[in-house]
This record gives C-alpha cells, structure tokens and sequence, in this order.
C-alpha cells in the first residue's frame, strides 16, 4: 500500500501515520524527519537542503523532490510506505507519480483528514512548546501540570510565533488553496478517500483503518 495523508495544519496527519505505520507495518515518511536525515547523512540533496536552510530561504522543490525520491528507494518501502507532508503542491503531486512510474509503480490512497477550520484555529492556537527540551501541550487537551511550567524539567512553556491565533488563521487560509488542487487532482485519478474528522484520535483511526483494510 503506497499512501499519502493530506489533511490542512493541525489535522493530525503526524499522530494518525504513526498509528497506521504501527498497525499496518509500513514505514512513516514524514519530510521533516527526512530532510534532518539527509543532511546527517550528509547526502547529496541534504547538503544542498543544508545550504538553503542555513540562509534563512525556503528549500527549493528539486531538492525536496530529490530527497524524498532518495528514501522511497530504500528497501524498506519496497511493500509500502505512508507519506505525511509530501505532497504540497501540485508540481511535487506531478513529481511523486513520475517517482513512482520510475519504480514501476503507482500510488495507491490519497488519504483526507477533513477538520472544520475553527477546531484546527483551537488546535493550533493552544500549542505550547517547552523552550528548553521541546516537550509539547496544550492548554485545553493536554495542559501542563503547573501553567507555564514544564512537567518534564521545568523549563518555560512558550507560544510558538507561528502557533499565534492571527498567523494560524493566515496559514490556514494558505494552506486551503493548495490543499484543493490536491484534492482536485487525486479526485481526477479516482484514488481520493476523506475521513471527517468530528471524533477522537481513535474514533478517527478506526475510520482509517477501515477503508485500509477495504482496500486489501
């Protein structure tokens, strides 16, 4: 099963990968953890990636693309794999099918998390991150035991600038644009499934793994 996650800023692509990943025995890509690889690595597209970071720019789409055609070679995607984060954009859509016919294969699900706009503002707007060991809350689902203080080794919880509520309204605005070009042209291929995400992390799980197992 070769699948994407596609899903706005604070769906909950990342939790729901790692449990398919689990459950389904198949590697979870996400790019972030990808391009940090590569430049450990020090491959070819993670010192470039390394360049581009290192200048404050954004990573151009070649070198993205580069990367994430680099680790779906590897063997252990020979059975599969669960992409989270790629593809953003049409052109990177265009370039993972061309990847994929390069390995004589085809993607199989392109999976939608659908969550209404003002429970994703909530989600993300919550966020707080511990300045010192990164550990992460929230201060409606998953509060620290003390406000302002991390559990784990009392460090100060901050708000990151982008989790501010006026900026997580703008990204999400972005993001939506993009978001339906993809919807668009996987719904085009016939391989577009949505989930709804109105419940839990599980009741959301459950849905997914339903459709997985339809899909053999």
């Amino acid at each position: 099963m070769d699948m994407i996650l596609l899903g706005l800023p604070g769906a909950g692509k990342g939790t729901q990968a790692k449990k398919i990943s689990k459950e389904f025995d198949l590697p979870h890509i996400a790019t972030g953890d990808i391009f940090r690889q590569a430049i450990r690595d020090k491959t070819t597209m993670g010192r470039e990636a390394k360049k581009f970071l290192n200048a404050g720019e954004l990573v151009p789409d070649e070198v993205t693309i580069g990367i994430v055609k680099d680790r779906l070679n590897k063997k252990d995607c020979d059975k599969g794999f669960i992409l989270d984060g790629f593809p953003r954009t049409l052109n990177q859509a265009e370039a993972l099918d061309d990847i994929l016919e390069e390995m004589n294969n085809k993607l199989d699900l392109a999976l939608y998390i659908n969550v209404a706009e003002e429970k994703l503002i909530k989600r993300l707007s919550g966020r707080r991150i511990c300045e010192d060991c990164g550990a992460s809350y929230h201060m409606q689902f998953n509060p620290p035991k003390e406000d302002g203080i991390c559990d784990k080794c009392g460090g100060k919880l901050i708000q990151r600038s982008d989790d501010q509520e006026d900026t997580v309204i703008n990204r999400i605005k972005v993001n939506k644009k993009q978001m339906q070009d993809l919807l668009d042209y996987y719904t085009d291929k016939d391989i577009l499934q949505k989930i709804e995400s109105t419940g839990g992390i599980n009741e959301v799980f459950t849905d997914i793994s339903q459709i997985l197992k339809e899909l053999g």
